[in-house]
């Protein structure tokens, strides 16, 4: 049977234990993209967009989805080994996709804030629900369709207009099983309302050894004059399976900071999508991977610059080791209304070895005449001269590789604004420079 039959059949079982579920507004939505994905394919490496990512490996094998699987059992002290720590921040767990209230911790609140789970945002917000979940999703893939055809739940977070949240919220989405292959479909969803600010980190970890498939979308609506940081970290399983699409909204005067950092998976795939439709807009896309071994990580970022006077600035950096390979595709489109923009993109990447391989494809498509853009790319090898100047400080060979492969990650690391988070993004990529074996 292939995949999308599998997915189809599936769906028959898991409508039987959605119980009250079944009838809700989301619950009409899925079944509109179960009838989708029966007329649209998976992508393959004919689709322009997908040319350098063969996603075979996931959709030849059938992965149960999460609801329907064997559940897991995870304490507080395993948590502890997972979450980022040493700073005051909202705490929200979800294993296998299901929010799991006890292992949770949600502060004190300003009034009227939702921090919580997307099932029950949409029994207590169910206007704010219906008025922004599915809305600015564009270019459908199989993969979203099949994402709202299994998601059960996912983060739900809304800060209504001129509130401030002062700690960051930090989300953990663990994912395996032992026995089994599984579909994990986190629907997540953030509404920053006029003049309010929020800073949201994605913490994405994998447990066990069986294969699973973390299939995400997260849509983002940033009103005028709202800040939004948001951080994804994914350092999941080397075996496991990982697209996410995110996909923001962005009203005048708003900034929108994204920080992406990616260490685990056999095949990753980032979709960062952001509309800038108004004036004066700000959307900042940061990103570094480190990839060893087969892994194969595609970074896909999208700006549209819909309206005047505004600014995107991209830096994407890869270091890449083994037989591993890496895609980035950057895409900025200036709208003809679009006059006063300043769009700046750069992508580099570090080639450890022979057969580490890059594909980097930076697009800019402008119809206005008023603008500044640039975009660049640069793939090289570590500085010898630089490593030689170092060891001759009597610095070990590998010290000094380390010492290189850090300083080219730096200015991108050195964009994180929580001090601890930053140290401990750092530390893990210490702890993959031994991994890698530089």
């Amino acid at each position: 049977m292939n995949s999308k039959s599998f997915y189809i059949e599936k769906f028959v079982d898991f409508e039987k234990q959605l119980n009250g579920d079944s009838k809700t507004f989301f619950h009409n939505l899925r079944k509109e993209s179960i009838k989708k994905l029966n007329e649209v394919d998976f992508p393959t490496t004919k689709n322009e967009e997908w040319k350098f990512t063969d996603v075979t490996p996931i959709i030849e094998r059938n992965f149960i989805p999460s609801n329907l699987s064997t559940k897991i059992e995870i304490s507080k002290n395993e948590i502890d080994n997972y979450i980022f720590s040493g700073f005051d921040f909202h705490l929200l767990v979800f294993v296998n996709g299901n929010f799991v209230e006890g292992l949770s911790k949600i502060n004190e609140l300003p009034k009227n804030v939702f921090v919580g789970n997307l099932k029950t945002f949409q029994k207590e917000k169910e206007n704010l629900f219906k008025d922004n979940i599915n809305k600015f999703l564009v270019n459908e893939t199989a993969f979203n369709l099949l994402n709202t055809s299994f998601a059960v739940d996912g983060f739900a977070i809304y800060v209504p207009k001129n509130v401030v949240i002062e700690k960051p919220i930090q989300v953990l989405f663990i994912n395996g099983s032992e026995k089994e292959n599984i579909l994990v479909s986190p629907r997540n969803l953030l509404i920053a309302e006029e003049n309010s600010q929020v800073s949201v980190i994605s913490n994405y970890r994998g447990i066990k050894e069986e294969k699973y498939f973390s299939n995400i979308v997260s849509e983002i609506f940033i009103d005028k004059n709202a800040v939004v940081d948001y951080y994804k970290v994914q350092n999941e399983n080397d075996n496991s399976f990982h697209i996410e699409k995110i996909q923001a909204y962005q009203k005048e005067k708003s900034v929108f900071n994204q920080f992406n950092i990616t260490f685990g998976g056999e095949i990753v795939r980032n979709d960062i999508n952001t509309k800038l439709d108004g004036e004066n807009i700000e959307a900042h896309l940061y990103g570094l991977y480190m990839i060893n071994g087969n892994q194969h990580v595609d970074n896909h970022t999208f700006v549209d610059h819909a309206k005047p006077n505004c600014m995107s600035n991209e830096l994407y950096k890869g270091i890449l080791d083994e037989k591993s390979h890496g895609v980035f595709n950057g895409k900025i489109i200036v709208r003809q209304d679009a006059q006063k923009t300043n769009a700046y993109q750069q992508n580099k990447t570090i080639l450890l070895s022979k057969g580490a391989t890059i594909d980097t494809k930076p697009q800019l498509e402008i119809f206005a005449d008023d603008v500044k853009c640039s975009h660049g790319a640069t793939v090289g090898h570590l500085d010898e001269v630089s490593e030689f100047y170092i060891r001759s400080r009597g610095v070990p060979q590998e010290l000094a590789k380390s010492m290189l492969i850090r300083a080219f990650a730096n200015d991108v690391i050195e964009t994180i604004k929580i001090a601890e988070l930053k140290e401990q993004i750092n530390h893990l990529i210490f702890q993959h420079l031994h991994k890698i074996e530089i």
